[in-house]
């Protein structure tokens, strides 16, 4: 099967009519928008205006971002259908897709908090198309949930007054809530408030970034405030921040995934059309390379990104194996789309520039989504935390099936507290691998037990463990490993065929290779470690036949499968 979004062919196994209807109508708008139209408002740095009411008139966001009991029979937190929605916004443009997101990071510390009179309101605010925003970060902190210096200060029983600055908060502009983090003046003590951007205490400073999206700094000065306003206090409020941002930033994989998906139809269609030196530029031997590495690497990304939703709707205070691989989507996923941006861009070259393209912002906006609240390593810093349970000491846990089912996902906003990481068990990762009778699977695995060696035979010393450069470079080998991991149950789930499969992990046992040479080479790699190092690097299986078939009946078939409307 080809898993890969086509607008033009909305052949999805919907489990409800309602959510067929989201994505439906979604798509419409936009190819009714068309590209120059979209194009002409993307460089003229608009407030997407005509989105929003599209979104209001249609009870988008309503429809998908109300838990089940405080709205509409339609309404419901169901990760599956918002991956599908923000595949989507994101094929269209990041622009779109980021007045959803941080929409639903400000709607996390609302919909976790006691206060039923702000869900209340909260749940009529989106019946009526408002949107929302996350005031978490800072410019002289950026987003360390450590540091604040928005202060709540008491003025009577029950009144407070708020004061600081926030920076880099999306939708800053027109945010029905903004859901603020601070601290009680002279204490330690953490809060969460919900502030009004309309309120004349509510002072908009600038946009920040020069694009669509209105990234704001904003201040409160003496802003306000009651009891009624506060979502969460102390140790709840700081729980509540890291819970939405697992919940949310999940979400940046899935831009990643549309933007390289419009990209490659773009790309493939501009490529096998182009005659170079009488031939056609998808002859040449180097440019079908990298089209079948950018096609499987895509593939991948959406694979794992699925498997990693099964885990979050399956999530339980007794299972939370989706705290490392939520992450995985946030950081891996990201960093992937830019490989393949840059693979189609290595053919597409010049023509990626112009301003007609959808590739020329896809090629802007795909650099953010790794770099959002420095994703890449404050991730790998969280993953390598579960190494030792991961590698050692796998538990027997019930397999976790495809979650395509039409459900709310209530455990998502009563997750309690965020800690005991190092407890948390995973199954063992060796049964997806034993799963496939593949050559380059083989390779793969192999690699991986000659990491798990390292870990047993010349584990990191104190002084290695303290250098975050070197636990980088051991936690890329490490996602590298739960990355192949899922992708591989996922892809028994959909079925994939062998040839595609086994052309994924060609490019997986390279890029282990790479990876234990950059562990190899760190300075303060020991000897044992660096001669372990060398145990895991490999060249794939090469197979002539496996690689013109996923380059003929996958990559060069889609020349002209999809086009957006002029």
């Amino acid at each position: 099967m080809d898993i890969l979004l086509n607008p033009k062919r909305l052949e999805r196994s919907y489990p409800d009519e309602g959510s067929r209807e989201v994505m439906r109508k979604t798509v419409d708008f936009f190819e009714r928008k068309g590209k120059r139209r979209l194009k002409e408002d993307y460089h003229a740095r608009g407030w997407y205006r005509d989105f929003l009411d599209f979104v209001a008139r249609e009870r988008i966001f309503a429809t998908m971002c109300t838990p089940a009991g405080y709205g509409a029979a339609d309404a419901r937190w169901d990760t599956w259908r918002i991956c599908e929605f923000a595949e989507i916004l994101g094929f269209y443009g990041l622009q779109y897709w980021y007045t959803w997101q941080v929409s639903v990071l400000g709607l996390g510390p609302i919909w976790m908090s006691r206060n039923e009179a702000v869900k209340e309101r909260t749940a009529k605010l989106l019946e009526d198309g408002a949107i929302f925003a996350f005031g978490l970060s800072e410019k002289a902190h950026g987003a360390d949930i450590y540091s604040t210096d928005m202060i709540l200060t008491p003025r009577d029983e029950g009144v407070y007054t708020a004061s600081g600055r926030k920076y880099y908060i999306g939708n800053g502009n027109e945010a029905a809530i903004v859901s603020t983090f601070g601290k009680l003046a002279g204490s330690d003590e953490y809060v969460f408030f919900a502030a009004d951007s309309s309120h004349e205490r509510y002072e908009l400073v600038q946009n920040v970034c020069a694009s669509q999206n209105y990234v704001s700094e904003f201040a409160l000065d003496e802003y306000p405030l009651t009891e009624a306003d506060l979502l969460h206090k102390g140790k709840d409020a700081f729980y509540a921040a890291l819970n939405t941002v697992n919940i949310g930033k999940y979400n940046l994989g899935w831009a990643s995934i549309g933007i390289c998906t419009h990209a490659l139809y773009e790309a493939i269609a501009h490529a096998h059309n182009r005659r170079l030196y009488d031939m056609r530029v998808t002859d040449f031997p180097h440019v079908k390379r990298m089209f079948v590495d950018a096609y499987a690497r895509l593939v991948a990304m959406k694979l794992f990104a699925l498997r990693a939703c099964d885990y979050m709707r399956s999530a339980s205070p007794d299972d939370r194996r989706y705290l490392l691989y939520n992450p995985m989507v946030k950081m891996k996923v990201t960093t992937e789309g830019e490989r393949v941006i840059n693979l189609l861009w290595d053919v597409i070259a010049a023509k990626g520039f112009e301003k007609s393209m959808y590739f020329e912002q896809a090629a802007v906006d795909i650099r953010g989504l790794p770099k959002l609240e420095g994703t890449v390593h404050v991730n790998i810093a969280l993953i390598v935390k579960f190494m030792p349970s991961f590698f050692f000491a796998p538990a027997e846990l019930a397999e976790v099936p495809r979650r395509d089912d039409a459900a709310h996902d209530a455990f998502l906003f009563d997750q309690g507290p965020a800690r005991g990481l190092g407890s948390i068990r995973f199954h063992d990762y060796r049964l997806a691998f034993a799963s496939f009778d593949l050559p380059n699977v083989k390779a793969f695995a192999k690699q991986v037990e000659a990491f798990r060696s390292l870990l047993e035979k010349a584990p990191p010393n104190q002084e290695q463990t303290q250098d975050t450069d070197f636990l980088l470079a051991g936690g890329e080998l490490f996602a590298l490993v739960v990355y192949a991991q899922l992708l591989l149950e996922n892809a028994r789930i959909y079925e994939i065929e062998d040839d595609l499969v086994d052309q994924i992990f060609d490019f997986l046992v390279r890029d282990f290779s790479e990876c234990a040479l950059q562990l190899y080479g760190k300075a303060r790699s020991t000897p044992e470690q660096m001669r372990l190092c060398l145990e895991m690097i490999a060249k794939p299986a090469t197979d002539e036949r496996r690689y013109d078939a996923v380059w003929t009946e996958r990559v060069l078939a889609l020349d002209g499968a999809y086009e957006m409307n002029p």
